[in-house]
């Protein structure tokens, strides 16, 4: 076996989700998100099997950053479009998530992620923000993007949610 095809190996940790659920469930959506940002509420399972965070978000508005890792690439040898609409799906739903009162949730209606260039490891911080469109009785709609480290756009995206109340 050549140095190049050895095994590699991640470790991580997370939390127990209820609570982070818990408090989604329980707070301003807003609340929630400055919690996630200051380290208060602990980020959800799939943010740290995937590695990115939170780090920013308003009324309406919410940042989701990634460093892309070796461990994210496709068979082609950038980062997997998987990784980049999970990334959409929770800024986008944050986005909307930061314009609902306590008691009030949401979920994904749809999702579509549109691939402008590709993104590989090694090249930066990926930063994916949600704009919250309109946030109806039963519905809401949000709008994203995806930007390198040097600004530059490689997807855009879009989503309905349902809201759960």
């Amino acid at each position: 076996m050549s140095e190049d095809d050895q095994q590699r190996q991640r470790t991580y940790t997370w939390a127990d989700p209820a609570p982070t659920s818990a408090a989604n469930r329980d707070m301003h959506g807003l609340d929630f998100l400055r919690g996630l940002i200051d380290g208060s509420i602990p980020h959800h399972p799939t943010s740290r099997t995937l590695g990115f965070t939170v780090t920013d978000a308003g009324e309406g508005f919410a940042e989701v950053t990634l460093e892309p890792q070796e461990f994210h690439a496709n068979a082609v040898g950038s980062i997997h479009g998987g990784v980049l609409a999970t990334l959409f799906d929770t800024a986008m739903g944050f986005s909307v998530s930061s314009t609902l009162e306590p008691g009030v949730g949401y979920t994904t209606l749809d999702l579509q992620v549109r691939y402008l260039r590709p993104v590989q490891a090694g090249k930066g911080v990926i930063r994916v923000q949600g704009f919250c469109e309109h946030t109806g009785r039963r519905t809401a709609t949000a709008r994203g993007e995806a930007r390198d480290e040097q600004g530059r756009l490689v997807a855009t995206g879009s989503t309905t949610c349902m809201i759960l109340r």
